[in-house]
C-alpha cells in the first residue's frame, strides 16, 4: 500500500499549507492509498500530474494561488472529512507531436495546445481534421486546441467557447484572427487527429505550447486526444471541476 504523498511550490504560502496539512494527518494519523495532495495553483497542479502520468494516483489540490480551477480551498478543521467525501473526476489530455526541421517531439497537454508566432509578423496556418480542411489558409497570431477542462483557461481568453466536461468535444480557436477576419473557430469530436501546418517556416516561424512546455520553429503539429492516459481528479462535495465550468458559463463580467 502506498502512502499518502504531500508535494507543494516552492512559494511561502504552499510551504506554510503543506507543514500545516502534514500536522493534520499526523495528529489524525490520516492515510489514503495513492493519494497525492498538491499544494499551489494550477499551473503546479499541471506539472504533478504529468510527472506522476505513470502512476495512477488520486490527485487532491489545494489552492495557494489565484483562482485555482483545479484545486480546493484549505481548511483546516475540514480537510480529512473534504478528502473523505470528495468527488472524483477522471480527465485525459491531448497528445502534442511536433514536427521541426531536425526533430520530432511530442508533449502532453491537459489545458490547451497554443500555437504562436515566433516573429512580428503573422502566422500562416493550415489546419485539417484527419483528412477534412477546417480551414485553407488561417493568417493570425496563432491558434488553440483545448480540452474541456481548459476551455475556461486561455481559451476563453482568446473568445473560444467554454465546453461541458462531458461533452467529448475540443475547442479549435484562432487567436487575433486577421484573415479570415470572422472566422470564429470549429469544436470537434474528441476522436479528432487535428494537424496544423505552417505554410512558411522560413519567414513566419511559430512555436507549439503544451501547456507550458515550449517546441519552437514548428513546422507541422498534430494533436489527438490521448485516451490511455487518466488523471484522477479528487474535488470537495460542493466544488467539482464541472460545477466551476457551469459557474464560468453563467459569469457576466464587471469592468
Amino acid at each position: 500500500m502506498c502512502k499518502t504523498l504531500i508535494i507543494s511550490d516552492k512559494n511561502i504560502k504552499s510551504l506554510k499549507i503543506k507543514s500545516s496539512i502534514n500536522k493534520i494527518f499526523k495528529k489524525k494519523n490520516f492515510k489514503k492509498n495513492n493519494l497525492v495532495v498538491v499544494v499551489g495553483g494550477d499551473g503546479f497542479m499541471l506539472q504533478s500530474l504529468k510527472k506522476f502520468k505513470k502512476n495512477k494516483k488520486l490527485f487532491y489540490g489545494v489552492n495557494s494561488g489565484n483562482y485555482g480551477f483545479l484545486m480546493n480551498k484549505f481548511s483546516k478543521k475540514n480537510l480529512i472529512k473534504n478528502i473523505i467525501k470528495s468527488n472524483m473526476i477522471s480527465i485525459s489530455p491531448l497528445e502534442m507531436k511536433v514536427i521541426n526541421k531536425n526533430s520530432i517531439r511530442k508533449c502532453l497537454a491537459i489545458n490547451e495546445v497554443s500555437i504562436l508566432r515566433q516573429s512580428r509578423q503573422a502566422a500562416n496556418l493550415t489546419i485539417k481534421n484527419n483528412s477534412n480542411l477546417v480551414m485553407k489558409k488561417l493568417v493570425s497570431d496563432g491558434v488553440l486546441v483545448s480540452t474541456p477542462a481548459g476551455s475556461t483557461a486561455y481559451n476563453l481568453s482568446v473568445h473560444g467557447p467554454i465546453l461541458s466536461l462531458n461533452s467529448k468535444k475540443i475547442s479549435i480557436a484562432p487567436i487575433s484572427a486577421f484573415r479570415p477576419r470572422r472566422w470564429s473557430g470549429k469544436i470537434v469530436g474528441d476522436k479528432s487527429k487535428i494537424i496544423i501546418t505552417n505554410l512558411n517556416p522560413s519567414k513566419r516561424p511559430v512555436s507549439a505550447v503544451a501547456d507550458n512546455i515550449e517546441i519552437r520553429n514548428a513546422k507541422k503539429i498534430i494533436i489527438r486526444v490521448q485516451r490511455n492516459i487518466k488523471f484522477n481528479l479528487l474535488y470537495d462535495k460542493n466544488a467539482s471541476l464541472q460545477k466551476k465550468i457551469k459557474l464560468e458559463q453563467l459569469r457576466k463580467e464587471t469592468f
